[in-house]
């Protein structure tokens, strides 16, 4: 199939979130030092879209991770590992000729000048990724289709491919992306096609830095004029929390009637509701949590599948961003890149404080496994 047929659209849809991208074998320091220096590692998974795809899946969500991996034993353990979260790997694609990606990475924080990370991912299977070889009746299958920029950056058709799922066509599912700036991967490119491809979609994740880095852009006001499009922009904004720019009815993805997500969640609040009513941005601004962080790694995927659940569950945007910070605590707080979220009805309660007990609240190792008589709030 050369392409996606002009509304494709899903008569049925039994998935919630389809995420697409390449997922590589990580391999974590045994110790910290730089990597001349470490004598062993241990094998992980890494990947932004099938990190969002896993959160969302052990959030008891329906998700699936479409990617393209080598026909080789690190593709076996990629495709049994994100399967192993509950995760539809049935979509991914076995390359008899590339490898599967794979890295290496100190124990830094990835914004520690003292970090390193070796990538071995040129001519991976992922890069192979185009118009001509995806499955997109899979990929159009699920209420929310998730991108990410790194995707753009792996090769020409990989960007062919981003631009063809981005372009508006009737029925098309809302397309969320994540800018996810990897300046080692734009050397030799232009990044401003990022936001090209940003303005094209529906719901957009960007960070007030990377948009600096990769556009020139500052602040999250000039940001929102950069991106008029998209119904949602979201704008990661460090330890200061995120704002979000909303127009229009309160945008959400399209309703299931296979149970899954759930639906029925408190409205909006009535000023979200007056102002989308008159067809005018609302802006949110939510602060982020105090978080004692054990490693920095995967907390914006985390966040992204935080975000996009409560959207599926139609939650008003100040709840989606909560539970997008809670979801980000819970990585932010183990090792690696994925780990059990909170109980759904523990996120709930913790999103419903109200704003200074929001900001008295300090989540360290372990938080997620609190219940109601332990919770802790502490202030910082």
């Amino acid at each position: 199939m050369s392409g996606p047929a002009a509304g494709t659209a899903h008569a049925a849809t039994t998935t919630d979130v389809v995420c697409l991208g390449e997922s590589m074998v990580t391999f974590l320091p045994s110790q910290p030092g730089r990597l001349a220096d470490v004598p062993s590692f241990g094998r992980g998974i890494g990947g932004a879209e099938s990190n969002v795809a896993c959160a969302l899946a052990a959030a008891g969500h329906r998700a699936a991770w479409v990617g393209r991996v080598g026909a080789d034993g690190f593709g076996d353990h990629l495709v049994e590992t994100i399967a192993g979260y509950g995760v539809d790997t049935s979509a991914v694609r076995r390359d008899p000729d590339r490898p599967t990606g794979i890295y290496f990475r100190t124990a830094t924080d990835r914004g520690a000048g003292a970090h390193e990370v070796a990538y071995y991912r040129a001519g991976s299977a992922a890069s192979a990724m185009s118009p001509a070889n995806v499955p997109y009746e899979e990929l159009f299958a699920g209420r929310i289709l998730h991108l990410s920029g790194i995707t753009a950056a792996l090769s020409a058709d990989c960007l062919a491919l981003l631009r063809e799922l981005t372009a508006p066509r009737p029925g098309r599912p809302l397309v969320s992306f994540d800018v996810n700036h990897r300046p080692r991967l734009w050397r030799d490119g232009d990044a401003g096609v990022l936001l090209e491809l940003a303005r094209r979609c529906d719901l957009v994740f960007v960070g007030e830095d990377e948009a600096e880095e990769a556009w020139g852009i500052v602040g999250a006001e000039a940001i929102r004029a950069a991106l008029p499009e998209p119904s949602v922009v979201v704008v990661k904004r460090g330890s200061a929390g995120a704002t979000v720019f909303a127009s229009g009815p309160r945008p959400g993805p399209r309703s299931s009637n296979a149970g899954g997500a759930d639906s029925a969640a408190g409205g909006a609040e009535a000023g979200e509701r007056a102002a989308q009513a008159a067809g005018r941005d609302t802006v949110t601004v939510v602060p982020a949590l105090h978080v004692d962080v054990v490693a920095a790694v995967g907390a914006g995927d985390a966040f992204a599948a935080g975000f996009l659940s409560a959207t599926l569950r139609d939650l008003p945007v100040r709840d989606r961003v909560r539970h997008g910070h809670l979801m980000a605590a819970a990585v932010l707080t183990v090792p690696g890149d994925l780990t059990a979220p909170p109980a759904r009805d523990h996120a709930d309660r913790l999103v419903a404080l109200d704003d200074g007990a929001w900001g008295r609240l300090r989540l360290g190792p372990g938080w997620t496994a609190a219940d109601r008589a332990h919770e802790e709030v502490r202030t910082p």
